[in-house]
């Protein structure tokens, strides 16, 4: 029993898809995740792929034995933060959604890479020189500060923030 009065627990896994990508996923036992991977429901966060296998990981060893305290014994005001109640992990639907995404980010991060300059931190700078005329109109990208975005919308710049995703290994 846990914290939260029930008698549910999760199992945590470390999975490998065929392309090598290791992520972590939690299961309401083992048989869940039997049941989710001989129908094909698993899928990787990075690339979407539905061939997924446990990899190998190392046993976590407690030191010590949990105790459970039922909530209603906790003064109110006291209510340890494990006692709250816990975020469901992701199905395998959102994980695969989550790896559509962060592909079509990577291939847009190559776009942007293969047909702008990059002018580091210097960016709003730049922006505005071109937007006055003051240098020749191209694609750019780079760093600027939330608050120097800010300013070059307020201006009527226009720029996008991309969240810039790290290339696949």
């Amino acid at each position: 029993m846990d914290l939260t009065g029930n008698d549910e627990t999760m199992i945590l896994f470390d999975l490998q898809c065929a392309n090598g990508h290791r992520f972590e996923a939690w299961f309401r036992d083992g048989a869940t995740y039997d049941r989710q991977a001989d129908a094909g429901d698993l899928a990787c966060p990075l690339c979407g792929g539905h061939d997924v296998e446990k990899a190998p990981m190392a046993p976590r060893i407690g030191k010590g034995r949990a105790v459970a305290v039922p909530v209603a014994d906790v003064p109110a005001g006291d209510v340890p933060a494990a006692a709250t109640t816990p975020t469901p992990p992701p199905d395998a639907r959102t994980m695969a959604v989550m790896g559509a995404q962060l592909k079509a980010l990577r291939a847009l991060r190559q776009k942007i890479e293969e047909s702008c300059d990059y002018v580091g931190p210097e960016f709003a700078e730049e922006a505005r020189k071109i937007h006055y005329g003051e240098s020749d109109p191209r694609g750019i990208y780079g760093e600027t500060t939330s608050e120097e975005a800010e300013e070059l919308e307020d201006e009527g710049i226009d720029i996008a923030r991309v969240p810039w995703v790290p290339r696949e290994s």
